[in-house]
């Protein structure tokens, strides 16, 4: 019987293990993915909604962390971040990415900041391992809302996207409303340069920055409700072709965002939608994964999105 007490109290500590289907966890609401490829695994970083139902607002407060070797058995770290870890913030634990460099793992958050600079801002926390612990970086926002006045709301910076070129140069791309894009300096907590626009159509928020091969790809969430578009350039900063609908609307979710990512060589597009039921919905979303495709020319093939999940990495 001891024995038996042992092995029942192991279990409960141990993370549980989800089956690919999507939405992807069906026992915690998740929003916002971002995934992160180091080594031989995806660390998946995620919004966390809390709102009871969908008559209610956004309702989030932290950031969960998943980790997978297959992108079909998910392992569940918990909330790795929260907005009370930004003392400068005081609510909206939205977008996020997480980027590593020099052995640092750099989690780049959009949260409300205080009103002391009232609006929407972004921060960026800094952590030893894809898990953390994270801690603030620089104890105040890198982007506050003071410094794009051209928008007339005061949730134009939010959705931030970080990418480290191919010559270690480090962008980050953000917005709503108007994209944008900055240079960072090699210390990953340092604007080098003025903000710059973007020139993008239809273009609503959820910029994700990649490259596959030759190209790079910019897909944000365009119109409302939204869809996933995108764009093709030889660079990082442009021009962007635009290259039409990557994915239609999400569900029941009015708001979609993406990531993508290559891995194990398969490639994987990571989004929301308001799958889980019988309670889903705008408020109440769910991560899903489904396979990613290339033509020969390098466009995307449209999204199928599926109920079996992605197919797994080997």
């Amino acid at each position: 019987m001891k024995s038996l007490k042992v092995l029942l109290v192991a279990s409960l500590l141990v993370p549980a293990l989800a089956q690919a289907v999507n939405p992807l966890f069906q026992n915690v609401l998740t929003a916002d993915p971002a995934a992160l490829v180091v080594k031989d695994k995806v660390y998946l970083y995620t919004g966390h909604d809390v709102a009871k139902d969908n008559t209610k607002f956004y309702e989030m407060n932290d950031w969960l962390v998943f980790s997978s070797s297959d992108m079909v058995h998910w392992e569940a770290h918990g909330p790795r971040l929260s907005v009370t870890d930004f003392k400068w913030a005081k609510s909206d634990a939205w977008a996020s990415q997480v980027i590593e460099r020099n052995g640092k793992f750099y989690w780049y958050v959009a949260v409300r900041h205080d009103d002391t600079h009232p609006g929407f801002a972004v921060g960026v926390a800094v952590g030893d391992s894809p898990v953390g612990p994270f801690k603030d970086a620089l104890g105040k926002a890198l982007i506050t809302n003071d410094m794009t006045t051209d928008t007339p709301n005061d949730w134009d910076d939010i959705d931030p996207s970080i990418f480290i070129d191919d010559d270690g140069q480090a962008y980050l791309f953000w917005g709503n409303s108007k994209p944008r894009y900055v240079k960072l300096k090699k210390n990953m907590v340092e604007m080098e340069g003025s903000i710059q626009p973007i020139n993008l159509p239809n273009f609503t928020e959820a910029l994700w920055i990649h490259k596959h091969g030759d190209w790079y790809y910019l897909s944000y969430a365009s119109g409302f409700p939204e869809k996933i578009a995108y764009a093709m350039s030889k660079s990082v900063t442009g021009p962007w072709e635009y290259k039409g609908i990557l994915n239609e609307l999400a569900g029941n979710s009015n708001t979609n965002h993406q990531a993508i990512i290559d891995f194990k060589g398969k490639s994987y597009f990571i989004y929301h939608n308001g799958g889980v039921q019988p309670d889903g919905g705008s408020f109440r979303r769910s991560v899903c994964i489904d396979d990613l495709h290339y033509n020969p020319d390098g466009t995307i093939q449209r999204i199928v999105m599926t109920t079996e999940g992605a197919s797994p990495a080997n």
